[in-house]
């Protein structure tokens, strides 16, 4: 039996528990319609932090699963760095990345992070997390 998508995921780091869920949005803008994946990590308990919200927007160079060919949860440049937003471990690497930049959990605000500034950073931890990499 599948997985539901719409039902968090979890995900522990350091001994702190975090739910998880990805949701695919579109948006009609002067350039057209433009298709955006929201990665959003709740720490828990619930209500003791606030959310995470990692977003990435559709632009040039850049792609985000908008149907055929791309599997979904796919985010990438076009000739670079790409995770699988499903994947636990590609999850794990942009809360790193996030955490790194100064993200903390125990703030009670909701914070937004644009995703392709954390990008690079995660698809390398990811690849060498997976023997990929250098």
């Amino acid at each position: 039996m599948p997985r539901d998508p719409k039902k968090p995921r979890r995900l522990i780091v350091d001994g702190r528990a975090y739910l998880w869920t990805l949701r695919h949005s579109h948006s009609v803008g002067d350039s057209g319609r433009s298709c955006r994946e929201t990665l959003t990590l709740y720490p828990q308990p619930a209500g003791t932090a606030g959310p995470l919200r990692i977003v990435f927007t559709e632009g040039p160079d850049r792609y985000v699963p908008g149907g055929a060919p791309l599997g979904s949860g796919d985010v990438g440049y076009v000739r670079g760095a790409s995770l699988n937003l499903h994947e636990p471990g590609a999850v794990r690497a942009l809360l790193d990345a996030a955490s790194a930049r100064g993200w903390p959990p125990e703030d009670g605000r909701a914070v937004e992070i644009d995703g392709w500034s954390l990008l690079e950073a995660a698809a390398t931890a990811r690849a060498k997390a997976t023997g990929l990499g250098p």
